[in-house]
């Protein structure tokens, strides 16, 4: 996947460290060439002083160089320094006998030193040659004026290489702490740059998936706002979407209410006034089929009015969750009689914070699923009491349970349950929606719920739901 970061970072940290280079070769040619020149000055120096001290005598060459001199010329500290004289026939006058030839080093005119590199017993030397002729003063007749002479100094490069290795120590150095710099400053820079771009991936994957609501333009970058604006038109028409199919399920579910009770009402009406065998058995197939038809429009409904993303938070209100469990309860003694299931309540002062006909709706689906996955003769149970005191995640608030005798969920399964049509036993009437309808209904209220084991049974059997609401 492509990265942003990483385009700008290959963009902007490639040509600083080419710049940097092209800047470092450059600095060491300044700062080297003047230290290479200083060198050269010097051996030059030396041999116009060697040159000072030759005199012309009798057509002859001469030179003056006391013992103390020739000390002070071969001092080099680290390096060795060579020198020679020699007349125009190349004669030797004073210095090294095995100094390389002068001759081929074509020095410059008269008193300006040439300087080349040459080498000297097996190491390599810096040379400056140097062309000494004869003064301007007339000479005598009977003397003709000696041919130029030559002076030579040559020194070894230890010295040197010290100083151009520590330039170039000096510099890699300065370079490196300089190249890091400028990296870490334009890290720092493309990071801060694309913090917008964090906060808004943060604010997107913090949101829940209900939530349509469009991003808070104040504060966006203007490289960013057409995204933001096209972001925001792509939920307005996700979000009306929604609503539309929410709308029409609501009002399909509302208009099929009225048309289906009255049919049922002229089922039970035909049944009481036909007792002949067949026609009582056609009517109550017709009803027990109109009923479940009621049943699936009822759970529309409420699967409508239960989503998450249109439920409204101002429509939460204080109540007993306890009576409203007592007085839901008292629908299903018929239901639960006709498969002799004992259905009981355990119930405490609970106290929620919820809307009642969402929380009806939880009930009686909760209610309404144990039964019908209970065998007969068995049992249902359910709970309402407050929450163990303390301050973890699912501790406090309020406690609802529904416990029963059926052949219970296996815990691979427990989650699946929850979604929409899923159905774990075909044998049993039912849509699949109500415990998707429990499970909307809960994160509408903030509660969780919960799926184990039955207590008290055996290993695998009965089932326990618990839905936890937080504190009022």
């Amino acid at each position: 996947m492509p990265s942003i970061r990483l385009r700008l970072l290959k963009w902007l940290i490639a040509p600083i460290l080419l710049i940097n280079l092209a800047g470092g070769a450059l600095t060491y040619m300044l700062a080297w060439l003047p230290a290479q020149a200083a060198f050269d000055q010097s051996l030059s120096d030396a041999a116009g002083a060697l040159g000072a001290r030759l005199s012309e005598a009798g057509g002859a060459w001469r030179i003056d160089l006391p013992p103390q001199a020739e000390q002070v010329l071969r001092n080099g500290d680290a390096d060795a320094v060579y020198f020679v004289v020699r007349d125009g026939a190349g004669r030797l006058l004073a210095g090294d006998a095995d100094f390389p030839a002068l001759a081929g080093a074509k020095p410059a005119a008269a008193g300006a030193a040439l300087a080349y590199d040459g080498a000297m017993r097996g190491e390599a030397v810096r040379i400056a040659a140097l062309r000494v002729s004869a003064g301007g003063a007339a000479a005598a007749p009977a003397t003709a004026a000696p041919a130029p002479a030559y002076v030579g100094v040559a020194r070894t490069l230890r010295q040197r290489t010290q100083v151009r290795q520590a330039i170039f120590r000096a510099l890699v150095l300065l370079d490196s702490l300089f190249t890091l710099a400028c990296v870490g400053l334009i890290w720092f820079s493309v990071t801060n740059g694309l913090r917008p771009l964090e906060r808004m991936r943060a604010g997107l994957n913090a949101r829940k998936g209900d939530q349509l609501s469009p991003i808070v333009q104040e504060g966006v970058p203007y490289e960013l706002a057409p995204v933001v604006h096209a972001f925001n038109g792509l939920l307005a028409r996700v979000s009306e979407g929604a609503q539309a199919q929410q709308e029409f399920l609501a009002n399909v579910a509302h208009q099929l209410r009225t048309p289906l009770a009255g049919l049922q009402t002229q089922l039970e009406w035909l049944g009481h006034r036909h007792a002949e065998a067949e026609t009582a058995h056609s009517i109550r197939l017709m009803l027990s089929s109109t009923e479940r038809m009621i049943r699936q429009t009822n759970q529309l409904l409420a699967l409508a009015r239960a989503e998450p993303s249109h439920f409204e938070k101002t429509r939460l209100e204080p109540l007993a969750l306890d009576a409203l469990v007592a007085e839901t309860v008292q629908h299903f003694v018929e239901q639960a009689a006709r498969k002799s299931i004992d259905l009981g309540f355990e119930l405490q002062p609970a106290p929620v914070l919820g809307d009642r006909f969402l929380l009806r709706d939880l009930v009686d689906n909760l209610i309404d699923n144990a039964i019908r996955y209970t065998p007969e003769h068995g049992t249902v149970t359910v709970r309402c009491m407050p929450g163990e005191a303390g301050g973890g995640a699912l501790t406090g608030g309020t406690v609802l349970e529904v416990e029963d005798s059926g052949p219970g969920i296996a815990p691979a399964l427990r989650e699946a349950v929850f979604k929409r049509y899923v159905r774990l036993d075909d044998k049993v009437a039912g849509s699949g929606l109500g415990l998707a309808i429990v499970r909307d209904i809960a994160a509408a209220h903030g509660a969780r719920i919960a799926i184990a084991s039955a207590t008290g049974g055996q290993a695998g059997q009965g089932a326990l739901f618990s839905v936890r609401f937080p504190a009022a």
